[in-house]
């Protein structure tokens, strides 16, 4: 395109002869009457690195330009030179433009549209309990269920919370609690952007096997859980159970801790329930099989870890 000025347009003469500040490039500081904005971009989107923008000034066909921001978060323009793009959003980049080129005295009120046509981040990364860990499209806005829904949905590992770290505030992670029913899940249902990271937390879980109806484990709903709740949920011990020979298996700093756990008389109400913690195991022996009784400690943690989890709605 030559590069002569092109014909005014609009009537608009203060802003086409208004000095220049030394903070005119602020976005803050961007007065002119607001551009159109681009359908084909989320105003709330922020540019970034790498990202492909086109830019328009309206009514000047001539005026179309694509232009890939540098590493240095840049680009050029004709009439302008360089500018800096990058953290801004979509409607601060117009306003900015719009004002670069009033400035120089190049268009009176242009009316600037900027359109992201690539982003160099456009998925959302999906981590932690979900089926499918990885890096989904996400061209526009989208919601943190959407996300969760294009990773294969929860484990049944999923804890109450999720970390969300939003591209353009990468230093303020938000923790969201999730709703898995109706009346709480609009609230939870955020919404997303390109560049976000999705990180859905483990919940803790105990592990009850042994001589017990159903060994299982047992997602902590509320991070409380004892002993009796625990035994319930896995339908009870078996006649055959050997209850004074129960043990809690709980991690420690220096590994495995064995606790002797009194299920005789805790069942019978004779010595107080036990609180449970995240990945504690309830082992109950049975006092039939000689060798169940004297299962080592590895053997119980490879039975727990291969149980079905169980999730108490």
């Amino acid at each position: 395109m030559a590069q002569n000025t092109p014909p005014a347009i609009g009537m608009n003469t203060e802003l086409a002869g208004g000095s220049r500040s030394d903070d005119h490039d602020s976005p803050s500081s961007v007065q002119p009457a607001a551009p159109a904005h681009s359908t084909l971009s989320n105003p709330d989107v922020l540019i970034g690195s790498g990202d492909l923008l086109e830019i328009k000034v309206l009514g000047v066909p001539d005026y179309i330009q694509q232009v890939r921001v540098s590493e240095n978060g840049q680009i050029t323009l004709p009439f302008i030179g360089v500018l800096k793009v990058a953290e801004l959003s979509v409607s601060q980049a117009e306003l900015l433009v719009s004002k670069r080129l009033a400035d120089g005295g190049f268009f009176n009120d242009p009316q600037v549209s900027v359109s992201q046509k690539e982003y160099a981040t456009q998925g959302i990364a999906v981590l932690g309990e979900v089926q499918k860990p990885g890096i989904y499209p996400a061209l526009g806005r989208r919601t943190l269920f959407e996300a969760v829904s294009s990773a294969g949905g929860f484990t049944q590992k999923a804890g109450k919370t999720a970390v969300i770290t939003h591209r353009e505030q990468p230093g303020e992670p938000q923790t969201v609690t999730l709703g898995y029913d109706a009346k709480n899940s609009p609230q939870s249902n955020i919404a997303l952007l390109p560049g976000d990271t999705v990180v859905v937390s483990k919940a803790g879980i105990v592990y009850v096997v042994g001589d017990v109806g159903n060994p299982t484990g047992v997602v902590m709903e509320n991070s409380q859980l004892t002993v009796l709740q625990a035994i319930a949920l896995a339908q009870g011990t078996k006649p055959t159970a050997a209850l004074n020979k129960a043990k809690l298996i709980r991690k420690a700093a220096d590994g495995q801790q064995e606790i002797p756990l009194p299920l005789k008389k805790i069942l019978s109400a004779k010595a107080p329930d036990v609180r449970l913690q995240p990945d504690d195991i309830v082992f109950v022996p049975g006092s039939t099989a000689k060798s169940i009784g004297k299962r080592s400690l590895e053997a119980i943690v490879q039975t727990a870890t291969g149980v079905a989890i169980y999730r108490p709605y």
